[in-house]
């Protein structure tokens, strides 16, 4: 059966563009290799970090947004929207954050003093100098996410081919390994298997992956399920908050008072789940990544992580390591190889907070020029 369009990828930006697509009366059919979503969507913190971004996106990050709400709202996946809370311990990380509030504006950027940010993360004792809560951030659970999105799309009628391996996509065909399929239009979704699918695409923004260091602690009845923490090593990270003036100077600063965590390029930040606390992370990059984690930078990143919640004895429930795709020229590939194909790949690791923002850039046929690096 020819459907209206063909998604290629049922990670977490497939999916938005299938919700956006079954939204708008479009017939729609999802082909993955894999027989459920296991991939770069269930890896990572589940933290919607729409505040952070570079000013140049933000369009696409307020439809985002209401994208995520309107997909728990109809599935009844958990997305709650309790907002982020960045602790400042310095000086230089407090002056960043003023800056920022200054520069976005109070319903996007709180500024508390050092006991509300305490009291906040379920640290009282946290002694910071001040920090802020981003309310507009919002958390879902990235093991939740992803699996009830697919499942309800589904039951509405959307076509799902698990376990099929695209091949060739190409003027509205699909070459799998468990045949073809034909759709008016395709938009291909296929995270680092790009470069399979369309290796010069990914040749020309020399596409990488990048690994990272993660793990699920025991959560504390104190600290919230709903947690969302951003740290110094974030306001350095993420494109909003770098773009303030003083933000060279925390860089520097971080590179003396914390020179491990700048080695192994971290963005210390900490979620919730019912089930615990997701702390991470550290960014290697290589196209063909070793599987082995190492052993000193994951202690490195707890050690840390419970420095900020006050835990003497964080417990580890598990350890992964983490995967999406990366660029050094852009936060996102969105090109069209022919009339009727679209590829769409996030970039860089805001693959969840953008998902619903690119996918309707990709069913508009817009362009990614303002995610260039």
């Amino acid at each position: 059966m020819k459907t209206n369009l063909i998604v290629v990828g049922g990670g977490i930006l497939g999916l938005a563009t299938a919700f956006l697509a079954h939204e708008q009366g479009l017939t729609v059919r999802v082909i993955d290799r894999s027989e459920r979503p296991v991939g770069s969507s269930i890896m990572n913190f589940g933290h919607a970090c729409f505040t952070g971004q570079a000013d140049a996106v933000m369009d696409a990050v307020w439809i985002s947004r209401e994208g995520w709400i309107r997909a728990a709202e109809a599935t009844g996946l958990w997305a709650a929207q309790s907002g982020t809370y960045v602790p400042a311990m310095t000086d230089t990380e407090l002056k960043v954050l003023e800056e920022f509030a200054q520069h976005r504006g109070e319903g996007q950027v709180r500024l508390i003093d050092g006991t509300q940010v305490g009291e906040g993360i379920g640290n009282p004792h946290l002694g910071a100098l001040g920090g802020a809560i981003l309310p507009l951030d919002m958390r879902v659970n990235p093991r939740e996410a992803a699996p009830r999105l697919a499942a309800w799309l589904e039951e509405k009628g959307v076509s799902f081919q698990w376990r099929h391996e695209v091949k060739e996509v190409a003027e509205g065909t699909v070459v799998t390994n468990r045949g073809n399929f034909s759709a008016e239009r395709v938009i291909c979704c296929p995270n680092f298997f790009l470069t399979q699918l369309f290796p010069d695409l990914a040749d020309k923004y020399e596409l990488r992956v990048c690994s990272l260091v993660m793990a699920l602690i025991e959560r504390p009845e104190r600290i919230s399920r709903e947690l969302a923490m951003f740290t110094g090593t974030s306001l350095a990270r993420y494109d909003g908050f770098a773009a303030m003036p003083s933000a060279s100077r925390l860089k520097k600063e971080l590179a003396e008072r914390e020179p491990a965590l700048v080695d192994c390029v971290a963005n210390l930040m900490v979620t919730g789940i019912e089930e615990g606390l997701f702390v991470g992370d550290s960014h290697e990059y290589e196209l063909s990544p070793d599987p082995f984690m190492d052993q000193a930078i994951a202690e490195l990143l707890i050690d840390r992580a419970s420095g900020y919640l006050g835990l003497a004895k964080p417990r580890v429930i598990q350890r992964w390591q983490g995967r999406y795709s990366d660029s050094p020229k852009t936060n996102l590939i969105l090109e069209r190889p022919d009339e009727q194909t679209t590829v769409a790949v996030v970039t860089s690791g805001i693959g969840m907070t953008m998902s619903f923002g690119v996918a309707d850039m990709a069913l508009r046929g817009g362009s990614g020029d303002v995610f260039a690096c």
